[in-house]
């Protein structure tokens, strides 16, 4: 292994950071954005829906990927995020015009969604050793969640919340303030691409592991084996599921929190602790996977039987009329927090299981075809939030639900490692 890995893979989580950010703005301060842009509930759910709706090219950037390598891939993720950050920025003082110019931004900055999620394992084996292949997938794919976490904190404390009176002075300084935000992210993304254009190779000049100097499928060859593998596809419902359910309720936590009263601050600092305790927990798990191998669906049956208990109280919390539970700030940080840890560390997990199960179809294309399922089913959630955004009652008890089928799928499913069996047995 070369030390230089490190630096490799800061840059692509730094991207990975930024695209999560940008894609949750507008989520966190959905009140402060209607009064300044003019807004309606269907554009914040619409401007959230532009993420799932960024992995409709997924496919092509899986191709680009095994065919082109890290370094062209990357390159035209962050140029494409670069030219979204900067359409949002635009100033033109015709709120129509701007919306759409923000539209298109937000439409730009999805399109990097399938590079920044599925390339985590990719970019773990060809550059890490098998000791450290997981911790570096969970690096690198946590930190996209990082980002929309650090958008529920920056958010709230640079933007004010709208007031009682509307008054036009302080519209105004709340516009100014969101488009502080904007320039303040297009920055960060011109410099990552910068940095990335200086330097960020595709590949090491020698592999650190077997697996990663091994023959892969083709890119026909690998959908065809993925497609026609049972335990692969059970194991992608039970990862697509509840994660897409997940990432669709965070993007809009803000809309659901209000109706029962907790403020645009409040909402932003329970998704904020939620994203930030999964990644912390998330590494930690796979930095134990590391050690303790072949634990893979061990540890995911723990996490996914707390995301259920969790969900459900949360769920149970906001129907305050029918179960009587106290609805306090308490109960709202400690259910959210406790759901976001047990999902968002699971995503690690997850990847290196699909990898092992499918091995030797390429890490980029698997990956790639369970987000783009994942962002379906949030898609689809989406979807029908657009129409009955009015109540939110369903859409929280999607949420056990999904982590309830979830967890029954990985109990049925008979794990194998291909992929470390080569790296031990064989090498040996």
């Amino acid at each position: 292994v070369y030390g230089r890995r490190w630096l490799v893979l800061l840059l692509f989580s730094l991207l990975g950071f930024a695209q999560g950010l940008v894609w949750n703005t507008w989520g966190p301060i959905q009140n402060s954005a209607r009064l300044a842009f003019g807004f309606s509930g269907w554009d914040i759910a619409l401007l959230v829906f532009w993420g799932p709706i960024g992995f409709a090219p997924c496919f092509f950037f899986m191709w680009l990927m095994d065919k082109k390598g890290l370094r062209v891939t990357v390159l035209l993720t962050s140029s494409l995020m670069v030219l979204g950050a900067g359409l949002r920025c635009v100033p033109v003082s015709d709120l129509e015009i701007r919306k759409k110019l923000i539209h298109g931004g937000q439409l730009l900055n999805g399109l990097a969604g399938p590079t920044v999620m599925n390339a985590a394992p990719f970019l773990s084996t060809t550059w890490f050793s098998p000791d450290e292949r997981a911790t570096a997938t969970a690096i690198a794919s946590l930190l996209n969640y990082l980002g929309s976490a650090a958008a529920f904190l920056v958010g709230p404390l640079v933007v004010p919340p709208p007031n009682s009176t509307a008054q036009p002075s302080n519209t105004q300084h709340i516009k100014d303030r969101i488009e502080a935000v904007l320039y303040a992210e297009f920055g960060m993304v011109s410099l990552i691409f910068s940095a990335a254009l200086a330097y960020f190779p595709s590949r090491p000049p020698f592999p650190p592991s077997v697996a990663a100097a091994s023959q892969r499928l083709s890119y026909r060859r690998s959908f065809c084996r993925l497609l026609s593998n049972f335990r692969f596809l059970m194991i992608a419902l039970a990862y697509a599921i509840p994660l897409g359910v997940f990432s669709g309720w965070s993007g809009v936590l803000d809309l659901i929190l209000t109706p029962i009263h907790v403020s645009q601050v409040d909402a932003g600092w329970i998704g904020f602790w939620s994203i930030v305790g999964g990644c912390v927990v998330g590494i930690a798990m796979a930095r134990f996977a590391d050690f303790i191998r072949g634990m893979l669906k061990f540890i995911l049956l723990l996490l996914l039987s707390g995301a259920t208990l969790a969900s459900t109280w949360f769920a149970l919390t906001c129907l305050t009329t029918v179960t009587h539970l106290p609805l306090t700030t308490a109960t709202l940080y400690t259910s959210c927090i406790l759901l976001g840890i047990f999902l968002n560390s699971s995503v690690p997990i997850f990847f290196e299981l699909f990898v092992e199960t499918v091995y030797p179809v390429p890490e980029g294309i698997s990956c790639g075809v369970v987000t783009f399922l994942s962002n379906v089913f949030m898609g689809v959630l989406l979807f029908f939030l657009t129409f009955y955004h009015t109540e939110f009652s369903w859409f929280n008890w999607c949420l056990p639900g999904s982590c309830l089928l979830s967890l029954l799928l990985i109990l049925c499913f008979r794990e194998s490692y291909d992929r470390l069996y080569l790296d031990v047995v064989v090498s040996v």
